[in-house]
Parts: structure tokens; sequence; C-alpha cells
């Protein structure tokens, strides 16, 4: 795409992709850290991957026996 176009037109891309960059708003780091953790320790005692299913709710538990790794 950038071989089709000028010197003139890719600046001209550059400048207002870092228009649009610089009018995102910013949140520092250790916020953005603290929001992240706060979500993980909120969602933690419903997290089935942690937990774990049970056997009622796992449809691949159950009458089927399961499987042999040989």
């Amino acid at each position: 795409m950038a071989r089709d176009m000028s010197d003139k037109e890719i600046l001209k891309m550059e400048l207002d992709q870092l228009k649009k960059e610089v009018s995102t708003a910013r949140t520092p780091l250790a916020a953005n850290c603290a929001q992240t953790v706060s979500m993980v320790e909120e969602l933690f005692p419903n997290d089935p991957l942690i937990k774990g299913v049970s056997d009622e709710k796992n449809p691949y538990k159950g009458d089927k026996g399961g499987c042999t790794v040989t």
C-alpha cells in the first residue's frame, strides 16, 4: 500500500494517526494493574478453570466412561 503512495501522502497518513493517538485518554499503569487485580479477585470464586465444574454440569463426565491414554 505504501509503495503506491507519495512521501507526502505517507506523512499525512502518519500525522493523522498521531493526531488520533494524542487525543486518546490515558491512565497510569498502576491504576490499570489495580483494576485488573480487583477484577480477577472478584471473578475468582466463580471461575470454572480454578474451581472445576460439577459432574452434573460437565457434559464430558458421567456415563460415557472416559478415555485411556496408552
